[in-house]
């Protein structure tokens, strides 16, 4: 908006570099052009407006699809004013020459030609679509059709406007429909879940069967190592007691012919010992084959006494006395 700055008789104005300011005096254009600053007399000057930048109108368009169904589509168009000239000619773009503000509502002109041009430029892209084509085909075809057609529109340009393009944000049919429509796709999701809930469940399972062979593999394999074990631990015994009862019979073996040594020299000791024993006697013998008898006796006593046990005292009874005088009597009488 250009800023007025009011004085007596004179005015100035100065405008902004997006605003294309217009004076006209007397039916005649006096200047024309963005950024201006210039002093202008109230009572003779018509100013006129035009913003320069890009703007854009959004709207939603109602059509009917080729199988009769309503659709709606939010749609958003940008604009920018080509022709400021033009369109100050077209349009009511004047301004308070005491406030600078506009006199009328030029823009919402342009937004209700605009809107009711992509309005009917989409009823017509529609027209020729069903409603599942409308709604499933996305944004991007509507949106060149629309704007090919603004684009094409000879009110457009003769208004001094130039359409930037057009956007298409949704396409949408009734609640009803649209929940309709979504159905197989939401069914063919779930039936897609499903089928990923039951190859996990299958992998799940096959998983834990696995888990169980290994386990059951596990456990034979560990049954068939400890009756290893068993069978080795009963060969290790058997060679144990193998080489125990050989020890014990070469133990036995050993003592067997140990004590045979043994006797065989006791009883070759005792041989010699009796054949020398007996040569000492047969010596002895020899030796008093010719000594005198009584000799002999007196030895024999002599012997006999040495072997007796000690006599204390000697009791003579008349038993033994009567005895012995008939023993001494019979011996005188030979």
């Amino acid at each position: 908006m250009a800023t007025i700055t009011r004085y007596p008789l004179v005015r100035h104005l100065r405008s902004t570099p997006t605003a294309h300011v217009m004076q006209m005096t007397g039916g005649q254009l006096r200047r024309s052009g963005v950024g201006l600053a210039f002093w202008f007399r109230p009572l003779t000057a018509v100013l006129s407006e035009v913003p320069v930048d890009d703007r854009e109108l959004p709207l939603v368009a109602h059509a009917r699809t080729a199988d009769l169904q309503d659709v709606t589509a939010q749609v958003t168009v940008s604009y920018r004013f080509e022709n400021p000239e033009v369109v100050a000619q077209r349009l009511d773009f004047s301004i308070d020459a005491g406030t600078g503000r506009w006199t009328a509502d030029p823009l919402q002109q342009v937004g209700q030609l605009l809107g009711e041009l992509a309005a009917g430029h989409v009823m017509d892209a529609l027209a020729g679509s069903t409603l599942r084509e409308a709604v499933s085909s996305g944004t991007g075809p509507l949106r060149h059709q629309v704007t090919a057609a603004l684009l094409a529109d000879e009110r457009v340009a003769a208004t001094g406007l130039r359409v930037l393009g057009a956007r298409v944000g949704s396409v949408r049919a009734d609640a009803d429909l649209e929940r309709a429509l979504q159905t197989p796709a939401r069914e063919g999701a779930q039936a897609e879940a499903d089928r990923s809930t039951f190859e996990r469940r299958a992998l799940a399972v096959e998983r834990e069967r696995a888990i169980a062979e290994n386990e059951l593999n596990n456990r034979i394999e560990l049954a068939g190592r400890e009756q290893q074990l068993v069978a080795q631990e009963g060969t290790n015994a058997r060679v144990r007691a193998d080489e125990a009862a050989a020890a014990a019979l070469i133990a036995a073996r050993a003592t067997a012919e140990r004590r045979h040594l043994q006797a065989t020299a006791d009883a070759e000791a005792t041989r010699l010992q009796g054949e020398a024993d007996g040569a000492a006697e047969r010596a002895r013998m020899a030796a008093l084959a010719d000594v005198d008898q009584g000799v002999l006796l007196a030895v024999a006593l002599r012997e006999l006494a040495s072997h007796l046990p000690a006599i204390g005292q000697v009791t003579v009874t008349p038993d033994l006395l009567t005895g012995a005088l008939a023993a001494l009597t019979a011996g005188r009488g030979e």
